[in-house]
């Protein structure tokens, strides 16, 4: 049986982060659950691109899905941290030890549920709103601590779907994935 990601998208989000994993994702035979927030399935990203997530984000529960993935945006990053059912889902995920995943900004959403890890990676300058210490910047375009995986922004979006597919799916399907995306410079 396939793996579940849930991928919620507030309005806000980076457009780009959001379309890669999820595709990368799929590819890799990865059920994705694209969600809204609320109830208005057209969601309008950062950059004025809209999604239609399949539905809203209802009543998901850790034992619903097997990971979690927050794309970043600063708009949709703000709504992420503030929304009362995106928090209480990490932090059941993570009193879980199941996976989760943010990159770009989304690791706010992550320090507001109090379940970013030591070390972690981020958009450049997101750190500033989080904490330095532990800040891993452009040493990897993937940081993984214990159960949660963070990568740094738009340009390491395919990179980071392919660590997921890899995680969830194993190193086949990665390999595959990564040959067929033509995406020889991911480590």
């Amino acid at each position: 049986m396939p793996k579940k990601v849930l991928v919620p998208l507030a309005e806000g989000f980076e457009e780009i982060e959001a379309v890669a994993v999820i595709d990368v994702l799929r590819r890799g035979g990865i059920d994705v659950l694209v969600r809204s927030l609320d109830n208005a399935l057209e969601v309008e990203g950062a950059h004025g691109l809209v999604v239609k997530a399949e539905a809203p984000i209802g009543e998901l529960g850790a034992d619903d899905i097997d990971m979690i993935v927050l794309p970043g945006g600063g708009g949709g990053t703000k709504r992420l941290a503030e929304h009362a059912g995106i928090q209480a889902l990490l932090g059941e995920m993570d009193a879980k030890g199941k996976p989760i995943g943010a990159i770009c900004a989304a690791p706010i959403a992550l320090n507001a549920a109090g379940v970013l890890k030591p070390n972690y990676t981020a958009y450049p300058g997101v750190e500033k709103e989080i904490r330095t210490e532990g800040f891993q910047g452009a040493r990897a375009a993937v940081v993984e601590d214990a159960n949660v995986m963070t990568s740094r922004g738009p340009g390491t979006a395919i990179c980071f779907g392919l660590e997921i597919v890899k995680k969830l799916a194993g190193a086949s399907a990665y390999e595959n994935v990564k040959r067929g995306v033509l995406a020889d410079y991911c480590a």
